[in-house]
């Protein structure tokens, strides 16, 4: 199997959770964690695709996400010398 690193940045409004200390107030990390599992399991043949799904089922899953920050490398890739990984980054806002 290949290896992968996935950096995940949200613009969130935190104004809530942060007076409540609530989990339900906020996006949570896990669920977070699991759409991105969830979308990294399904085969691809480009980053750019992955990428893509990545951020258009965060946005589906978590309607307090305002931007999202995604860049997903790929690690130890094959292309005739030492390279530690390619990576592809994506930032969008809700509804570009």
């Amino acid at each position: 199997g290949t290896n992968f690193v996935v950096d995940v940045e949200l613009d969130v409004d935190l104004k809530k959770s942060a007076l409540s200390d609530n989990i339900q107030d906020t996006v949570n990390y896990q669920a977070v964690f699991q759409v991105v599992k969830n979308q990294m399991e399904i085969p691809s043949k480009l980053l750019e695709h992955v990428s893509q799904r990545i951020v258009a089922a965060l946005f589906l899953e978590f309607p307090t996400i305002k931007k999202i920050k995604l860049k997903v490398a790929k690690l130890n890739v094959p292309l005739g010398g030492h390279i530690d990984s390619v990576a592809v980054q994506i930032k969008k806002k809700r509804g570009e």
